[in-house]
């Protein structure tokens, strides 16, 4: 793991091949144990649209969506616990997270949320905004094929710019770029071995209360 000087991308902090190979797998190793305490499934628009994202979480709460809205809870829709967030990717937190931070203290995360990218799957431009402390960060990890990732604006609208994400590289949205929009236009699908069936995987550490 290595947290050499970070590329700035709108304010966003951005760690290419912050984890190595290893670590990667590591991860997804981690990731299986996650989905299976807490199987991945599609979300849902609070318009009812399906998300083209599948998704779980792990840690005190997970985030979940449909006709209700975006909100995070205390157990997965099928209402079993979300599964403990594994040692691995809280050392990524402790690691990494003070690099967006801006003079409060780093908080324990509450939230893994566990994203997959099929292909065709993309996320729309959005804020990270369902959490209570916007002081704390958003730490996001990417694993297997290279997403391309589009950061906005905190006001809608505007221009953007992109970069290509690979497995291994690690952003940090803190301080004044906390609540800037952002999303992944597309996956480069088959790009990465990691993956036996390929795909991209995004964990993303929040702290939620």
């Amino acid at each position: 793991m290595t947290d050499d000087k970070a590329m700035n991308l709108r304010g966003v902090h951005v760690f290419k091949g912050a984890l190595d190979g290893a670590e990667q797998a590591q991860l997804v190793d981690r990731v299986r144990d996650i989905a299976r305490a807490a199987p991945m499934f599609h979300p849902e628009t609070r318009w009812g649209k399906r998300m083209s994202v599948k998704m779980t979480s792990a840690g005190q709460f997970g985030w979940v969506s449909d006709r209700r809205g975006y909100r995070y809870e205390p157990r997965h829709p099928s209402g079993v616990d979300w599964p403990p967030i594994p040692a691995e990717v809280l050392a990524i937190w402790e690691r990494f997270g003070a690099k967006g931070m801006e003079g409060a203290p780093l908080r324990a995360p509450e939230c893994c949320l566990v994203n997959y990218y099929g292909e065709g799957a993309r996320m729309g431009l959005h804020q990270d905004r369902d959490e209570a402390d916007f002081a704390q960060p958003v730490v996001s990890v990417s694993l297997g094929d290279a997403g391309l990732f589009r950061v906005g604006n905190i006001e809608r609208g505007g221009k953007t710019e992109s970069l290509w994400l690979e497995s291994g590289d690690l952003l940090v949205l803190g301080g004044a770029a906390r609540l800037v929009h952002h999303g992944v236009d597309r996956i480069r699908f088959g790009s990465s071995e990691l993956l036996p069936d390929a795909g991209r995987i995004n964990l993303t550490l929040r702290v939620v209360s």
